[in-house]
């Protein structure tokens, strides 16, 4: 009787996570998409304060207006005209990091347009989050950040992402 509890018992926790998801990922009228899709969301309970408007920097508004299409089972952006008038010019972006490294100077993160709420979690999708590799080390912190680097619109990025700036450096 042992060998047929564990695998109906996991069954059920396995339908239960798969009927979680469901109901999480439904769209929902009034309700913000998922973590991980969409422009991110800065949740009114947040410690951290929202991004400060820049006339000198890329508005996440910009870069998070765009499109998807499917193709071989690949979800790729459709970006607009004004998105790709940035690609391969010097542009600044600010936003919150994300580190890929372990360390206090990183060299190589993520910039996202709304600050981290959990170690587990995605703050938007890909259409809220800049690849930043620096010319330099940028110390992280929790506060928000400008870089200034080469701008590259990604068409279709291994990785799924869209956005990266190469040769950036912190700016004040």
């Amino acid at each position: 009787m042992k060998k047929t509890l564990l695998p109906i018992a996991f069954a059920g926790l396995l339908l239960a996570g798969v009927a979680a998801h469901a109901q999480l990922s439904s769209p929902v009228p009034g309700v913000p998409p998922v973590a991980g899709t969409g422009a991110g969301v800065h949740s009114p309970l947040s410690t951290f304060a929202p991004l400060q408007a820049r006339s000198d920097v890329v508005p996440w508004s910009v870069l998070t207006d765009l499109k998807t299409k499917t193709e071989k089972n690949r979800i790729l952006p459709v970006f607009t005209s004004t998105q790709l008038a940035l690609n391969q010019k010097t542009q600044r972006v600010q936003g919150f990091m994300m580190p890929l490294d372990a360390g206090e100077r990183q060299k190589h993160f993520l910039l996202t347009s709304v600050p981290l709420t959990c170690a587990f979690c995605l703050p938007g999708g890909p259409e809220s989050m800049v690849e930043i590799r620096t010319k330099t080390p940028v110390k992280y912190t929790l506060e928000p950040v400008v870089v200034e680097g080469t701008f590259i619109v990604l068409n279709d990025d291994p990785y799924g992402l869209y956005y990266r700036m190469t040769d950036a450096q912190g700016v004040k």
